[in-house]
């Protein structure tokens, strides 16, 4: 590993040949100098990046390439959006999409080693496809980063080129709950009992239902990330002090970073190990909560696009569905208020017309009730939809919508 200032770094971008496919960490770890350096040093270039955040360069020759469309790309003009599981996004990355440069978000090396920090995700895949092809890895090297341990951890010979910098991390501040997400939360938190495993996410609804579970007891974590929320559990004692902690990414605030930094409970792993179905189902009692856009009367929800525009993408939804119902004692929930609050419109719809993400979980849960479906007949599903699910106003139209479906 070379250390070597922003400029020289920019001249290393410059030299590349053609449209270079650069792999970067997104969430919160997107390594900006580097960014500003490869945007600064090229008139061309793919930047691949999963959930990347606001201020990625927008520009003619610029291809924004992502499995998972985050603010910083959602109406970027050179997107380039390919539909994957996260699960399989390492496999496009070994055959379909190889990267030229991989540039990693790390903190500084322990015994040799350095750490990915609070994402790890698909950069071992990503690292491991470019090494295959003689490409060349880059690390911004942040003592801000939190040291954190499992596949996280790289060889500082694993690094062609390395630039130091001392930069805080972006922090999620905590948002007040309204009364639509607490309610969410209380209902789908009384679904989980003492034991259970946990795929936490971060947002209003994930953060109501962690806040309600505090009196439970033996609660174990595998998620793709998690936030605030698994912190206040690990400190009521709510979680199994025995058990690791098993995560690809994080975000939350600096108070979280430092109780992280160090931890050797928590496992940061690979996305092909984390979003693994079959090793979801092997969890204790797995229990799956994530969200959609809208849900229809046959149970399909569609979390992806809105008007045919993508708006996120797949993301791990499919990959926990799925693992979590065949995991013993699991549950797989969508939670959603029944009613969108700025498009004015319902969430619970007849018949949804954009692609679907998902289908077959346990329940969809708004602030109304809990929907059972998994185990009902598409007659019994329709109807725990518009009766305990639907908001009351549009609940007469939708039986007449029902009826039309041949679902009444």
């Amino acid at each position: 590993m070379r250390t070597v200032s922003v400029e020289e770094l920019g001249r290393f971008f410059a030299s590349l040949p053609g449209d270079p496919r650069v792999v970067v960490p997104g969430n919160a770890a997107l390594p900006w100098p580097a960014l500003q350096a490869l945007d600064g040093g090229r008139s061309k270039y793919t930047l691949h990046a999963l959930n990347a955040p606001a201020g990625i360069p927008d520009r003619e020759g610029v291809t924004a390439e992502t499995c998972f469309v985050g603010p910083g790309m959602r109406h970027h003009r050179g997107l380039s959006y390919v539909p994957s599981r996260l699960s399989l996004v390492p496999v496009l990355l070994r055959h379909h999409l190889p990267p030229d440069v991989v540039v990693l978000h790390c903190a500084p090396p322990r015994d040799g080693l350095l750490s990915l920090g609070i994402e790890v995700n698909i950069l071992p895949a990503a690292i491991e496809a470019c090494r295959g092809r003689s490409g060349r890895v880059v690390a911004v090297v942040n003592d801000r980063m939190p040291y954190t341990y499992g596949d996280a951890q790289v060889p500082v010979e694993a690094v062609d080129l390395a630039v130091e910098v001392s930069e805080p991390l972006p922090t999620h501040p905590a948002v007040a709950l309204d009364d639509a997400s607490r309610a969410i939360g209380e209902l789908v938190a009384d679904r989980v009992p003492d034991g259970a495993t946990l795929q936490a996410g971060i947002g209003a609804v994930p953060d109501a239902t962690l806040a309600e579970l505090t009196r439970r007891r033996g609660l174990r974590v595998w998620t793709e990330m998690f936030s605030d929320g698994v912190l206040a559990l690990d400190r009521v004692g709510a979680l199994d002090p025995d058990h690791p902690l098993t995560a690809s990414f994080l975000f939350g605030s600096q108070e979280l970073y430092d109780w992280l930094d160090g931890n050797q409970r928590v496992r940061m792993m690979r996305t092909e190990h984390t979003n693994d179905p079959g090793l979801i189902a092997q969890q204790r009692s797995m229990t799956s909560v994530n969200t959609a856009l809208e849900v229809d009367l046959f149970g399909q929800a569609n979390a992806s696009r809105i008007d045919a525009r993508i708006h996120s993408g797949f993301g791990g939804q499919t990959d926990f569905v799925v693992g979590a119902l065949h995991s013993p004692g699991g549950q797989s929930f969508i939670a959603l208020r029944s009613w969108h609050p700025r498009a004015d419109v319902s969430t619970v719809v007849p018949l949804v017309d954009e692609p679907v993400t998902s289908f077959q979980q346990s329940a969809v849960v708004t602030e109304h009730g809990v929907a059972e479906l998994f185990g009902h007949d598409q007659r019994a599903q329709c109807r725990h939809l518009i009766e305990e699910a639907a908001h009351p106003r549009v609940r007469d139209e939708l039986w007449e919508e029902a009826a039309h479906l041949g679902l009444a």
